[in-house]
């Protein structure tokens, strides 16, 4: 639960860094602003996605852990699409998603914790 918890927050500062410039507002600001802007916010984003990773490796395989994620990502984009850039997912968007929800389902059912002790070495 508490990689969950991190890599939420992580997105937030994710996706405030990659697309909160595309509002309304930010059209003349230099892109070398933008890009410098994006990078300070981005920075608390790795600061909880790397520990998330970290956390969660005990009890997920990597790629596990990057579809968990990736939902969680698209998640928390609709979200701020919707109230912070007034755009709204239509149906393909929503199947889109859908599917999205079923590779996390499939990646991680049934849960093993056999990787309790880390992954497998290689």
């Amino acid at each position: 639960m508490r990689t969950v918890l991190l890599l939420i927050c992580s997105n937030v500062f994710m996706t405030i860094a990659w697309y909160g410039h595309l509002r309304k507002g930010f059209e003349q600001r230099p892109l070398v602003l933008i890009i410098l802007m994006s990078w300070l916010i981005a920075l608390p984003e790795y600061a909880l996605q790397v520990p998330a990773n970290r956390i969660g490796h005990r009890t997920f395989t990597a790629p596990q852990l990057k579809i968990i994620q990736e939902a969680i990502s698209v998640s928390v984009f609709i979200i701020f699409s919707v109230l912070y850039l007034g755009e709204k997912p239509n149906y393909r968007d929503a199947i889109a998603f859908v599917l999205i929800l079923l590779a996390v389902a499939i990646a991680v059912w049934p849960f093993k914790p056999a990787l309790a002790n880390g992954p497998p070495a290689v």
